[in-house]
């Protein structure tokens, strides 16, 4: 899938950090800020991964590229003290970054739920206040884009009650940032994809269940990476300049709201 890269008005030699950036929507999204002329700071957990964008973005030496572990606290800082470094300012900041382990009410751990607490909700909470720290000092008017899932919703399917209770919470945080920095003209949001094809999908799934939630779509098939990209990118674009506060659903029509 190729977008028009008109999708990215205004955001030519802008400093976007993307998390997640190793792999499905997060890769999809660092590939596209780097094709509408972004300095793309790429932070992920998987050095390997993190090597084969480099080879496969455009303008690789124009762009960092930061192995981070987000369950840690100091890693929000870390990244950006990095980016603040190399760039000096940032711009961007779509938090893509996510963790999931499916396990049954009777069988999830206090360290399973911890974990997926820490990387999802704690981690948005640290990474969005330290770079609108630096967005407020500097007279930035940026964008914040942080990701949730259609379970904030509807519930969760699967034995992922910890990660839809976590997305549940990023969406109501997001929602009080964007009352609080709106008067900066820094704009928060958060997005909603439905079932997406990405390497979480089949995290502790079985095939059949994939297929059921692909025909259970209205639009009979399940996203792509790409297709959340794009959404991802106008919204921080200059024509998404008056979408603040929202929780874009971006689902097949597998989540009417």
């Amino acid at each position: 899938m190729n977008a028009d890269l008109s999708i990215g008005k205004g955001l030519a030699g802008k400093v976007a950090i993307v998390t997640g950036a190793t792999s499905g929507i997060g890769r999809a999204t660092a590939a596209l800020y780097a094709r509408v002329g972004c300095n793309v700071v790429a932070v992920g957990r998987n050095r390997a991964q993190l090597a084969s964008l480099k080879a496969e973005i455009e303008r690789p030496d124009d762009h960092l590229f930061l192995e981070a572990d987000l369950e840690k606290s100091s890693s929000a800082q870390e990244i950006i003290d990095a980016t603040l470094a190399r760039y000096g300012t940032v711009f961007i900041l779509a938090h893509v970054a996510a963790a999931l382990r499916r396990r049954s009410i009777w069988e999830v751990s206090e360290e399973d739920w911890d974990y997926q607490f820490d990387v999802n909700l704690k981690a948005t909470f640290l990474l969005n206040r330290a770079v609108a720290r630096v967005m407020v000092d500097q007279g930035v008017a940026g964008s914040i884009v942080n990701f949730t899932s259609g379970s904030w919703i509807f519930g969760p399917l699967y034995g992922a009650d910890a990660y839809s209770a976590s997305k549940a919470g990023i969406v109501t945080f997001s929602r009080g940032l964007a009352r609080q920095f709106g008067k900066y003209g820094i704009r928060v949001n958060t997005i909603s994809p439905g079932q997406i094809d990405t390497p979480m999908q089949h995290i502790d799934n079985t095939e059949a269940n994939v297929k059921a939630v692909a025909e259970a779509c209205p639009l009979g098939r399940i996203g792509q990476p790409e297709e959340i990209a794009s959404v991802t990118v106008f919204v921080t674009s200059d024509h998404g300049s008056f979408i603040h506060g929202a929780t874009l659903n971006v689902s097949g029509g597998s989540l009417l709201y």
